[in-house]
């Protein structure tokens, strides 16, 4: 198993513990872009770090700045179910149009979730 894939794995991890540790959501945050941005200086087109990434940035409340780096995952060609489900999330909390969003969900039930991404937090009780 190569670094970046192990690296990829513990950053899912990390984010798991997230959700379980609220207490420290913006530190847990902050250590989760650090190293996917470290990723990214590595391996600038690594489509799983620019979807985890865009992920955080949207738990962030960062959606602009999550919203451009899932398109560049898009239009690397990922056929990842999670950067279709996290581009409607963030589409969704942009305030967008449910036909911009609707779209992507559909398109995101062609594909399967790759075991190296995670999706944004979405509470639809907020909307």
């Amino acid at each position: 198993m190569n670094t970046i894939t192990k690296r990829l794995e513990n950053t899912k991890k990390l984010q798991a513990k997230r959700l379980e540790n609220e207490d420290y959501w913006n530190e847990i945050n902050e250590l989760l872009v650090k190293e996917l941005k470290e990723i990214l200086s590595i391996e600038p087109e690594n489509t799983s770090a620019l979807i985890n990434l865009g992920a955080v940035l949207s738990d962030s409340g960062e959606n602009e700045n999550a919203l451009a780096v899932l398109k560049i995952a898009f239009s690397l060609g990922s056929e990842d179910k999670n950067l279709y489900i996290n581009l409607a999330i963030v589409m969704i909390d942009l305030g967008m149009h449910a036909e911009e969003y609707h779209e992507y969900l559909e398109i995101s039930e062609n594909f399967s979730e790759d075991p190296l991404t995670f999706k944004a937090y979405f509470d639809p009780q907020s909307y």
